[in-house]
């Protein structure tokens, strides 16, 4: 029998509060696949399946700062689960869109959002060359593990940001942040699974990105 995308997704994960933001429901990777990922190379990164540190700390700062998105239109960008899009809506966001490029993230995030009882609009593709103008501010988690990346990611969000849309960054200190061009807004000790990150909690950061200062 040929399994559907959701399907899938149903079959590998829990249905589970993720632990730093409860009032989120998320499909997460059981412990079973979750080993036969890390122990097998040729099995893609399911991002989707994980509420990944920075993720968490951007859901949570949004759930307890409501007036930073209600009434907005959002863009959950490389969203993966759906996490920190579904928090805005939850939050009362006007319109929460989510971006990402693997086809399973944008079912599994359309799967989270009916849990959640929040609406979600998927945008499959999204030009890096010019800003988005369908939102009054972005959201983005974890994306500063890879450098090629996320040299190629906040170029984009520098471009938005010239164009007048504001950018929250969630983060845990990966080796790729930028070093200047970043205002803190919070910071938390957010529980993380030891398989992933080897160790039980880690620092993550809510971060404004301004334009870097240039000589």
């Amino acid at each position: 029998m040929i399994l559907s995308t959701a399907d899938r997704i149903r079959a590998s994960t829990v249905l589970a509060p993720v632990p730093f933001v409860p009032e989120v429901m998320l499909h997460q990777a059981t412990d079973e696949a979750l080993r036969e990922w890390i122990a097998r190379t040729d099995i893609k990164t399911p991002y989707w399946a994980v509420p990944w540190p920075g993720g968490q700390a951007l859901a949570r700062f949004v759930l307890d700062n409501p007036d930073v998105v209600r009434g907005k239109r959002i863009l959950d960008f490389a969203s993966g689960s759906g996490i920190i899009g579904i928090a805005a809506a939850k939050a009362g966001a006007d319109r929460v869109f989510a971006c990402d490029i693997d086809p399973v993230a944008q079912a599994a995030t359309q799967i989270n959002a009916a849990r959640n009882r929040v609406a979600i609009e998927n945008i499959r593709a999204m030009p890096m060359d010019r800003p988005f103008n369908r939102a009054d501010l972005i959201l983005t988690g974890d994306v500063c593990y890879n450098q090629a990346m996320t040299a190629g990611i906040m170029r984009w969000l520098y471009i938005c940001i010239a164009a007048g849309t504001p950018v929250l960054l969630g983060d845990p200190g990966r080796a790729f942040v930028p070093k200047d061009g970043l205002r803190e807004l919070a910071r938390y000790e957010v529980p993380v699974r030891r398989e992933l990150e080897d160790e039980d909690q880690r620092t993550a950061y809510v971060w404004e990105v301004t334009l870097p200062e240039t000589e």
